[in-house]
């Protein structure tokens, strides 16, 4: 190992440890306790500071001989140069100023519980460690806000609306009902009697005397100040410079270079051409009446719904066993990293989506976890659950994330890291492998399929429509409404998320084509040499990679393939 390679690996494993403890709650979910009673420093001073580190790595980095490298490391640097550009080109838009949003901030921090481990006495006193600091982390919380009052850095109305509901279930009567002392409602067997008492009496105690009245100080700003000052309108163009933060979201999200314009124009196409596949599933079914008809019939048909939340959670479960042994035929290589299927937790299930995923522990402790909404079984039809488990558990976010992390060739920061068009764009993608699995099997589950490809194909149309274009809220549920069989429920969720997080709905349907046009290319180029299942372990086994730079591994890959 040369000194060029030895002093980047040096920098990786410096800075990884950095980010850990400057995240601690990012650490604690990868399995990494040793920062496990705090939580992050959001404090001006300290967002500040790490800005300047980040430069000062930039700094490093540049004055590396990348040329001495591996080709390996010389991908390692690239996208290692690439992640902290990225970092500093974002903190001039100074979105952490805007510290929460319905889909999530300190009003839900009581989740990482479910994330962490509690076998020791020293696990639980890290929980009332950091209970004990969260009437701090809270006064961070609104600081950032005040500040994001006086620089107009806020979201609409409309958004934070839903959040004083979520503050609310945080302010309890009994300190036993608060989402922050479940961890002491079951003990490991290993504790004595003595210390779970005394624990739990702990818990109590700092929930009652500090945790609530934090959460309402929270709630009495929210309410007074922070909600008036929020935009009556909807899209990220209101604030300061929005319109250049927006490219840089697009950019970003994306890993490409396209302009808002351009992903819209894709977008209006894919809608067109993925409305032509549903009809032609409308008319296979024999259906006459109009697509709005039809798509009126699923929402409304109890045939299509289960009555309720325990037997839709016993329905996806059994569906991912359906999956998991057809998973051989196109993959040679499955993560050892199991995964189970939970609820999504009913404090939050109204404001947010119908399911999503959290990657295991990094050090085995905690398998991955598909989370679905139980919320108004009535809204969660029956035909889109197929297309929702290929996504979220496996061959979607799961196999993809569990592999990334089990490769321990790659740097920390690959294996645990991403790029969201990568990720997302294979979540769509390993959608569309339930045909060559032979798991949709009816006709309606094929036209969800079709409806969750659709619900990508118009976030291009409605992010950028939002965002760019300046539509109001409405008329971008309505294009929902019009062009997909979601529930009214779901859409005006989805429209609030693309609302409150500018871009991040554009990698789906972004990643989702350039993979599928690799795909291609790969099966024109290579003719009958082509394997699905060797094609599928070269484009997963060097975990999430910018769309450009895929592309060109995944062409040197098709060219050795080649006699």
């Amino acid at each position: 190992m040369n000194e060029a390679t030895k002093a980047l690996h040096k920098l990786f494993a410096s800075e990884w440890d950095y980010w850990m403890e400057q995240y601690p709650t990012w650490a604690s979910s990868l399995g990494d306790r040793r920062w496990n009673d705090r939580w992050e420093d959001l404090s001006l001073d300290a967002i500040s500071k790490r800005h300047t580190h980040n430069i000062e790595v930039l700094a490093k980095l540049r004055g590396m001989d990348r040329e001495a490298l591996s080709p390996p490391d010389r991908l390692n640097y690239d996208l290692f140069l690439k992640d902290y550009k990225n970092e500093l080109e974002e903190y001039q838009y100074r979105w952490y100023l805007i510290p929460l949003n319905q889909r999530g901030g300190v009003q839900t921090a009581d989740e990482l519980a479910d994330a962490l481990r509690f076998e020791t006495v020293k696990d639980y006193e890290d929980w009332l460690a950091r209970l004990r600091a969260l009437p701090a982390r809270i006064e961070q919380t609104i600081a950032l806000m005040r500040e994001g009052i006086k620089t107009k850095m806020v979201l609409p109305k409309i958004v934070l609306e839903r959040i004083p509901a979520q503050i609310d279930h945080q302010i309890v009567s009994d300190p036993k009902a608060s989402p922050f002392y479940k961890p002491f409602k079951h003990f490991s067997a290993s504790i004595s009697e003595a210390e779970r008492s005394r624990l739990a009496q702990a818990a109590e105690n700092v929930i009652a005397t500090s945790v609530v009245s934090a959460f309402r100080q929270l709630k009495e700003f929210f309410v007074k100040q922070y909600l008036p000052a929020g935009w009556d309108q909807v899209g990220i163009w209101q604030l300061p410079e929005g319109e250049a933060m927006y490219r840089f979201a697009v950019r970003l999200n994306t890993t490409t270079d396209m302009t808002p314009r351009e992903i819209h124009e894709v977008g209006l196409s894919e809608v067109r051409r993925i409305r032509a596949e549903m009809q032609a599933v409308i008319d296979k079914l024999g259906y006459k009446g109009s697509f709005k008809e039809f798509v009126g019939f699923l929402r409304s048909d109890p045939q299509f719904h289960y009555k309720a939340p325990d037997e839709l959670l016993a329905a996806y479960r059994a569906l991912t066993r359906r999956i998991d042994p057809m998973l051989v035929k196109l993959f040679k290589t499955l993560p050892r990293m199991p995964y189970g299927v939970e609820a999504i937790p009913q404090n939050i299930a109204p404001d947010t989506t119908t399911a999503y995923y959290r990657g295991p522990a990094a050090d085995g402790s905690r398998a991955g976890t598909y989370f679905v909404n139980l919320y108004k079984p009535e809204t969660r039809p029956k035909y889109e659950m197929m297309a929702l488990s290929l996504h979220e558990a496996v061959p979607g976010h799961h196999l993809q994330i569990a592999l990334a992390m089990e490769q321990e060739g790659l740097p920390n920061f690959r294996r645990y890291g991403g790029y969201t068009a990568f990720i997302e764009g294979w979540g769509l993608y390993a959608e569309s492998l339930g045909d060559e699995m032979e798991l949709y099997d009816d006709l309606y589950s094929k036209f969800g399929q079709l409806t969750y490809e659709m619900w990508r194909a118009v976030r291009l149309v409605v992010d950028t429509g939002i965002h760019y274009m300046r539509w109001d809220r409405q008329k971008a549920i309505e294009f929902f409404l019009e062009n997909t069989a979601k529930q009214e429920l779901d859409v005006v969720n989805e429209i609030d998320r693309y609302i409150s997080m500018p871009g991040q709905a554009l990698a789906y349907k972004i990643g989702q084509l350039q993979i599928s046009a690799i795909r291609a290319k790969a099966e024109k180029d290579l003719g009958p040499k082509f394997d699905i299942r060797a094609f599928h372990d070269e484009l997963l086994k060097d975990g999430a990679l910018p769309l450009d730079l895929l592309e060109a591994k995944m062409n040197d890959w098709m060219a050795g393939q080649k006699p």
